[in-house]
């Protein structure tokens, strides 16, 4: 959710009765720190964080996260036994997002407080195992002892209630709300989104980061370069600096990362975060009602 979760998408989630989660892995530290002071003054509902690991200034994000007084943060891309202890030592509910059983359990011996799977159908940056949410829920189920949310390909009622009858305690949604009317991505991307079909996304970039993208110019660039057998070195320097806020943010839609999930082919409208929360919501009770 890089360049599309700001303060107004999660306050708008929060005030609905989700979870809003701040997306600080394209945020400076200063600019963290503004969304979070903006989100506090929008809602007095809880809201949290997530925070990739694996950039520089994750030191400086996680001060102000304490200093700000966020009680929730879901860290990612990188190992949760760095961070966790100082978090939880704050007051600060930790869940850790995984692509595998055998992160899932690292993640649970580091002391997280719940685990989200993430199946190889999700936007953005991605496992290499390149496994569907589907069968990893019910694997990572079967192996934690602590609260579970499924995350990949989830954008509905009807498959929230498959995730919670394959084992999940909660979901965590990205895609659909990356096209809500709050998100501060381009209304290029969004309506790029919108137009998308089957088959137009796909997992690249494995030797860097896997990432999953919609098939542009850019991607057929790195296409050509991975069946050239490129080095990881070339592949950096084609990816070069700014390719998802160049996407997502500015709304190139030819040489910028456009980064969504599978489920981007069933998305067929910008809607408000409000109402997507309470269009999901009340479709789950609806069938879960008829079960």
């Amino acid at each position: 959710m890089v360049w599309c979760s700001g303060w107004k998408l999660v306050s708008a989630v929060s005030n609905a009765g989700g979870l809003g989660l701040i997306g600080a892995g394209s945020m400076s530290p200063e600019l963290l720190e503004e969304h979070i002071q903006k989100c506090k003054a929008a809602t007095t509902k809880p809201f949290g964080v997530n925070l990739p690991l694996l950039y520089s200034q994750v030191e400086k994000q996680i001060e102000i996260i304490i200093r700000e007084g966020v009680k929730i943060v879901f860290t990612s891309a990188g190992n949760p036994a760095a961070w966790t202890s100082k978090l939880k030592e704050n007051g600060i509910t930790v869940v850790h997002v995984v692509s595998s059983v055998k992160f899932a359990l690292k993640a649970q011996q580091a002391g997280v407080d719940a685990i989200v799977a993430e199946g190889f159908e999700a936007g953005g940056h991605n496992g290499r195992e390149e496994t569907t949410t589907f069968c990893l829920i019910p694997m990572v189920k079967d192996a934690i002892n602590i609260p579970l949310i499924a995350a990949g390909g989830i954008g509905s009622g009807r498959t929230m209630l498959a995730a919670m009858v394959l084992g999940a305690d909660g979901v965590q949604i990205g895609s659909r709300f990356a096209v809500s009317k709050e998100s501060s991505a381009h209304e290029n991307f969004k309506n790029r989104i919108i137009e998308s079909g089957e088959g137009e996304t796909v997992l690249t970039l494995k030797q860097l980061t896997p990432v999953r993208l919609i098939k542009n110019k850019f991607y057929k660039s790195v296409k050509a370069a991975e069946e050239k057998c490129s080095t990881a070195e070339e592949l950096k320097l084609l990816l070069g600096k700014g390719r998802s806020r160049k996407g997502i943010l500015e709304g190139d839609l030819e040489e910028g990362e456009l980064e969504i999930g599978q489920i981007a082919a069933a998305i067929k409208e910008v809607k408000g975060a409000g109402e997507i929360v309470e269009e999901i919501w009340g479709e789950y009770l609806k069938l879960k009602s008829e079960l």
